[in-house]
This record gives C-alpha cells, sequence and structure tokens, in this order.
C-alpha cells in the first residue's frame, strides 16, 4: 500500500459526506468520469483533528496514472475549511471491482461523445481564461514551442474561432490542405521536435469578422477533432476563447478527457473572474491540471522588480481551486514582440525562453506526462470499443 501526506491549517471540519462530494471533481482523465461514480474511492475519513484519509482503488498497482490521481485527490481535499491534513492510500482494485468499473466505462463510452481524430495517447491540454487580455494565446504557443523543444510532437488548435491568432504569433500563412478527405495541419519544425498546427486563420481573412454562434461555432471545432490528420502528438493544445460560452461547453461533450490549464495575471479582479473557467470545467468533469500566472513582476534594466500589476494572483486562484500554480512569467516585452514577429520566445535563449522550458518540464513530467498505461483503465477501455456497439446496458455500480 502507498501513501501521501499533505498538511494546512483549517478550522471546522466537514464531513464524510462532504469529502467524498469534493472528490467528484476528481476526473479520471482517460476515461472522463470521476473517481467516485467509478468507484475508485472505497473509503473515506476524517477524524476529530481534521486528519483525513482517502483510500483510491486502482485498476492496478502499478497503474502509471496513479502519481496524478494522488495528487488530484490530496488537492481537491486539501482546499476544504477545516481539513489539517491529508493521506491518500493506493490499493489494487479486485477482480469483482474491476469488472464493475470498467462495466461502468463500456455504458459511458456509449452514451459518450463522437470519435475524434485526436489519439487516445495524446495528452489533451486547453488552455482557458476567465476573461481577454490576459495572454492566453502567447502561454498557448510558447507552451507548444517549449515541449516541441523537448522532441515532442505537439498539436496546436486554435479554437478561439472569432479571435485567432495562433497563426500570426507562430509566423505561420498559407491555406489547410486536404488529403483523403481530412485536413492536413501545417506543420513547424522546431529542433528535434514538431508542431501541427489548424486555425481558422488559414481559412479566413485576418482582418475579416467571422460572425458565427453557438451551434455553427462548436461545428467548427468538431471538425477539426473529427476531419483533421492529426498524426500521433504527444500533446494536444487547445487555445479556448477566453469565458465559459459554448466552445467550452462543447470541448467538455465531445473530448472529455481534456485538461486545463488555466492563464490568469496578479490582479484580484483577473483572479475571480478566472475561477469561473475552472469551475466551468468542473461542472463538465473536466480535470484542471493548474494555473500560469501570465504579466507577474517586471524586472527593469538595473535589476529592480515592480509588481506592476500587483502579486500573488496566480496563488490565490491555484489555492482557491485546490491545483498547483505551475508557473510565472515575468511581464517582459519580448514576449509581445516576439509574438508581432512571429517568433515566439520560447524558442530562442534567454529568461523567458528558460521560463516556458521550465513550464513545459513541470507540464510533461509533473502535471500531465505522456504515460504508457498498457493495463491501466485508459487502455483497457480501448479495448472495449467493439463490445460499445452491441448495445450493453446500465452497469451496476461496484460496491
Amino acid at each position: 500500500m502507498a501513501a501521501g501526506t499533505h498538511q494546512r491549517g483549517r478550522s471546522g471540519r466537514p464531513t464524510e459526506d462532504e469529502l467524498r462530494e469534493a472528490l467528484r471533481a476528481v476526473i479520471d482523465p482517460e476515461l472522463g468520469d470521476n473517481v467516485v461514480d467509478l468507484g475508485m474511492v472505497p473509503r473515506v475519513s476524517i477524524s476529530a483533528d481534521g486528519a483525513v484519509v482517502a483510500e483510491v482503488a486502482l485498476t492496478i498497482a502499478a497503474c502509471p496514472l496513479r502519481n496524478q490521481l494522488e495528487r488530484d485527490v490530496t488537492a481537491r481535499l486539501s482546499a476544504i475549511a477545516g481539513v489539517e491534513s491529508v493521506e491518500v492510500r493506493t490499493t489494487e482494485m479486485d477482480a469483482k471491482t474491476r469488472s464493475a468499473v470498467m462495466a461502468r466505462a463500456r455504458y459511458k463510452a456509449r452514451e459518450g461523445p463522437s470519435a475524434t481524430a485526436v489519439p487516445a495517447t495524446t495528452r489533451v491540454l486547453a488552455i482557458a481564461s476567465g476573461k481577454g487580455g490576459v495572454g492566453k494565446s502567447s502561454v498557448t504557443v510558447n507552451l507548444a514551442v517549449a515541449l516541441a523543444r523537448r522532441g515532442l510532437e505537439v498539436g496546436v488548435l486554435d479554437a478561439d474561432i472569432w479571435g485567432f491568432s495562433v497563426p500570426r504569433l507562430l509566423g505561420m500563412a498559407g491555406g489547410i490542405e486536404a488529403r483523403g478527405g481530412k485536413m492536413v495541419p501545417q506543420e513547424l519544425a522546431v529542433g528535434s521536435g514538431l508542431l501541427r498546427v489548424l486555425s481558422m486563420g488559414f481559412l479566413a481573412e485576418e482582418d475579416k469578422a467571422i460572425m458565427w454562434r453557438g451551434l455553427v461555432l462548436n461545428r467548427a471545432v468538431q471538425q477539426f477533432l473529427q476531419d483533421a490528420d492529426w498524426g500521433n502528438p504527444s500533446y494536444l493544445l487547445i487555445d479556448l476563447p477566453p469565458g465559459t460560452g459554448d466552445i467550452q461547453m462543447g470541448l467538455a461533450r465531445l473530448l472529455p478527457r481534456t485538461e486545463l490549464l488555466v492563464v490568469t495575471t496578479p490582479p484580484l479582479a483577473a483572479q475571480l473572474v478566472a475561477a469561473r473557467a475552472a469551475d466551468m470545467a468542473r461542472k463538465g468533469y473536466l480535470r484542471v491540471g493548474g494555473v500560469i500566472e501570465n504579466m507577474s513582476d517586471f524586472t527593469c534594466e538595473h535589476g529592480t522588480r515592480y509588481a506592476l500589476f500587483g502579486s500573488g494572483g496566480g496563488q490565490r486562484l491555484a489555492d482557491e481551486i485546490g491545483v498547483p500554480l505551475i508557473g510565472s512569467i515575468p511581464l517582459h516585452p519580448d514576449l509581445a514582440s516576439g509574438g508581432d514577429a512571429g517568433q515566439p520566445v520560447a524558442g530562442g535563449d534567454g529568461e523567458l525562453a528558460a521560463v516556458f522550458a521550465a513550464l513545459a518540464a513541470t507540464v510533461a513530467e509533473e502535471i500531465a506526462p505522456v504515460i504508457e498505461t498498457a493495463g491501466c483503465s485508459a487502455r483497457l477501455l480501448e479495448r472495449i470499443e467493439g463490445a460499445v456497439a452491441q448495445g450493453e446496458g446500465p452497469p451496476v455500480s461496484p460496491s
């Protein structure tokens, strides 16, 4: 049995039902369902002094998703007032429970979204913000470049249909080629890695308004995901439009294994708005992987640091929603000028390149590592796709 412990001072004591309800926000990123309904939390308890013990049952003891699930369970429980410490104990399911979990997975898959062209092994990261103007697209593009510099193939989907900017930020132009009835993303070599990019910017004039609403917007994103040859990227980064509108809700239905990275800036107002993006994700049963703070301290040529927009907003938001702050990006004119020139700073040298390299390392090694999950629940799901078409009835909940 493995265990991890986290401590934080709180007052008051929640009930066990409240603890279990909080864990419904912990989503298995491959199955797109929460760990409580999947029967993966057989026991959770809290002592008189606020010490919580949560047992998480895995399909196999060596499941590669174990560390991620431990972190997510710890983060959700630690964010509850009255919880003083959290201990997560992982166990292995018995054959009966494992069978019930996979029966539920089959049923969920039957009722689930249409198939996409995104491979099951690809980690899907949606970059979100509560409002515009926080540098979300710049973060998306530079994170993608930094991941590609690690030798990875990275897809970039510009889902901001109205406000597309990814082609300009990457210095890309031209149309989209069709091959075998599928759109072929444009490619950009980055060191030993590769970017594959799709955007409305390849299909529309940059200075012309796209006046689409609701279903039409969702259909455009759906086509980018279903009718494109994405190849086999390690990551697909989706640059979402700001806010919590139609595209965000449609993505939750179409790709329920999507994980959110929330971009905010230091001011309290930005933090409060960004919290809505996280709330939208969890209501749609999407995992929130972490917070990225953009436009943090500015350092002048003399080395003096200035918090021009305040400080601490990223950490406050991360604490509020129970996820890690995975990076802070300083306010620097090179970030804007690099985007205007179509030369992302993450592709060069210097302070900003190092910041994005560190951010990419955190994402790839801690937040959303690319893992082989043979034998784990995600790969088991692939093996039952044939059974889904047979129309099985609803599963019996594991007990």
